[in-house]
Formats: structure tokens, sequence, C-alpha cells
């Protein structure tokens, strides 16, 4: 059986947002388990305050999963800004710049647990002021593919590009504040440069619009998920 694959939602989005995509992955033969968040849990973190009340509830998931499955390890695919969250959760680092939490947390140092980290459309950089804090520790404490025992997958997707004018100003004025251009291809929200990581396996899915509540294909689809299930083991 494959390992057990922990999903975590992105940024002020709630698990029930993602329950089609567990079923999925769970009808195809990879036991997941969502991160169950809802909308309230994100309040804390707004502003680019601490991430901390996230990776509470991440690392509850991730050693129910281990026991659940009686296994050593898990996968963790994690869409938007849960890709970097994720991130700080592998890292050995005590997460502690907003002065929330302490040393003794535990809310990190997860690394030696995860086999394979996938993002889905993360934002690994970004130019906007709420969220370099917490960048700032993850990219410098943790640049790019950092761990060689866990296999890091970015998924970026190509289906819009930023232009000033009409059907493309969001996704240009996204991309603007992520990586400082906003003429690029990306999900809609994340730019393909901002959604790959130096040293991991970073790949272009076609067509891919960012979040699970597009009306098209999303990363979590049934048409994509073929064209990257074979990282998860």
């Amino acid at each position: 059986m494959p390992l057990p694959t922990v999903i975590l939602p992105g940024f002020f989005a709630a698990a029930s947002e993602y329950r089609e995509f567990e079923r999925l992955l769970n009808d195809q033969g990879f036991p997941a388990r969502l991160v169950p968040l809802r909308k309230r849990d994100w309040v804390p973190t707004i502003g680019g305050r601490s991430i901390a009340p996230i990776l509470r509830q991440l690392h509850a998931t991730v050693q129910q999963a281990l026991q659940d499955f009686n296994a050593e390890k898990v996968n963790l695919v994690a869409h938007s800004a849960g890709g970097w969250i994720a991130r700080i959760y592998l890292g050995e680092k005590p997460y502690i710049i907003h002065g929330d939490v302490d040393e003794s947390a535990q809310l990190w140092y997860a690394n030696p647990f995860v086999s394979t980290l996938i993002t889905l459309g993360s934002p690994h950089i970004s130019q906007e002021r709420w969220t370099l804090k917490n960048l700032d520790f993850v990219n410098t404490a943790y640049p790019g593919a950092f761990y060689p025992h866990v296999r890091y997958v970015c998924l970026a997707g190509k289906a819009v590009y930023g232009a000033r004018k009409r059907g493309q100003w969001l996704a240009h004025n996204s991309y603007r504040i992520t990586c400082g251009i906003g003429e690029t291809w990306g999900d809609g929200i994340t730019p393909i440069e901002a959604a790959h990581l130096v040293g991991a396996e970073n790949i272009i899915l076609d067509g891919v619009m960012h979040s699970p509540r597009s009306p098209q294909n999303w990363y979590g689809s049934p048409e994509i998920l073929p064209q990257w299930l074979c990282y998860l083991e």
C-alpha cells in the first residue's frame, strides 16, 4: 500500500473545499487525510502573523495518519500557501519569529517522517509585504529543495497569461505582487516562476487553474490527477 497522504489546504480555505480531492485520492488507492481546517482557523494568521495555529493542526493530522496506517512516513500534498507552510513544518529550526510559541512547541522538524512534499500552485516567493516575514524565514532557513532525503515536487499551472485587459487583470496583479512581473504565465493566481523551487522536480501543467472552486480544471481534478499521481509512493 502507498504511504498515507496528508492534504494541507491553501490560505483561508476550508477542508470542505478539498473533500472531492481527498475522495479521488482514496479511490485511486492512495490513502488520504485532510487537515480539518475551517476558514476561521486562518483568522489569527491574517496580516502576516504566525502560522503556528495551522502547524498545530497539520502536526496533529500527520501524527494521526502515522498511527492509523501504522506507517513510518507520510506524503504531504500542500495547496497554495500550504506549500511554504509545509516547508516550515519540515524544518528543524524553531519557528519562533513571532514570539507566540517557544522552542518546546514541537510544531516542526517533521522531515524525518515525510517522504514526499508535493506543492500545488504554491507561492514560494512573494513581494507582498504581509507574507515577507514568514517567507523570508523559510527561504533563508531552507532554500530550495532543502532536505535531500525528502522528495520535493512542485506543480505549476499554465492557464492564464497576465495582462492589463479584461479576463487577465486579476492574474496580472496577482503575478506582479508575487514575482514582480505581471506579464507571465501561471494558474491565475500563482505565476510559474513562484511555484517552482530550485532542486525540486518542477512540473508545468497546461490548462490548470489555481483553485478547487474554479469551474475549470485545477490540480486535483480527475482529468489532471493522472499527470502527477506517480510522484506519490
